[in-house]
């Protein structure tokens, strides 16, 4: 008797950046489906999707690059727990790309930039959390302005990569008011710098905004742990 994935024709490499079967397994990941150390089958993936086990292997690649998954040649596959650790090992990382990104910005950015961050700010402020996914999606378009011009291309895609995946994780928990207060002061500081072309303070905002950014995601993921 045949399989779903037996039916299913094999498929041409896929860009990385664009697989839907990474997109999935990494939500299973965060979302607890897939449980922490969980031994990951290429076969029951590529059964439970629909697909060959090419993709699935590619996904499993990908993965590891970004911490979720560990390969071990006489173990295969296992889950890494998206634990503190694991949020702390990101969010560090981003609190010197985002600095390095910034002064970049500040010593170039044009008019037109800081009218279309003025613009996106306002409807960040307008918003005020009211719907977060919306506000997430405001928020990465700001940074986005601040970031997409530069030209090393490969701090960028860490960037972008880093981004989905904290926002990921942060999806699963609500923002506090304190933390709405602070993206809201936080981002009206990075606006006043950016007109000054102060650079010191603008890498000094930014870095307090990520960090406060990865501090409030552990603090939401211990009080689920407290809550059971």
């Amino acid at each position: 008797m045949s399989t779903k994935a037996d039916n299913v024709t094999p498929l041409a490499d896929p860009a990385p950046a664009e697989s839907p079967v990474c997109d999935l397994i990494r939500e299973d990941i965060i979302a607890g489906r897939l449980s922490p150390n969980e031994r990951l089958k290429v076969s029951d993936l590529a059964r439970r999707h629909g697909v060959s086990t090419s993709p699935v292997r590619e996904a499993l690649q990908m993965l590891r690059g970004e911490g979720f998954v560990v390969l071990n040649p006489n173990r295969g596959a296992r889950v890494r727990p998206v634990d503190e650790s694991f949020v702390r090992n990101v969010f560090e990382v981003e609190m010197l790309i985002e600095p390095y990104l910034t002064r970049t910005f500040v010593e170039m950015v044009t008019e037109d930039q800081l009218t279309e961050l003025d613009r996106i700010q306002s409807r960040i402020e307008d918003l005020n959390f009211a719907d977060e996914r919306k506000h997430s999606d405001l928020d990465t378009a700001f940074h986005n302005v601040t970031y997409e011009s530069h030209y090393n291309r490969h701090m960028f895609d860490m960037w972008q990569k880093h981004r989905e995946i904290l926002g990921a994780i942060s999806h699963r928990y609500p923002v506090s008011l304190t933390r709405r207060k602070a993206v809201i002061e936080e981002h009206r500081a990075l606006l006043k710098a950016f007109r000054e072309q102060d650079v010191d303070t603008a890498c000094a905002v930014i870095t307090r905004h990520v960090e406060g950014s990865g501090r409030h995601i552990i603090e939401q993921m211990r009080m689920a742990a407290a809550r059971g």
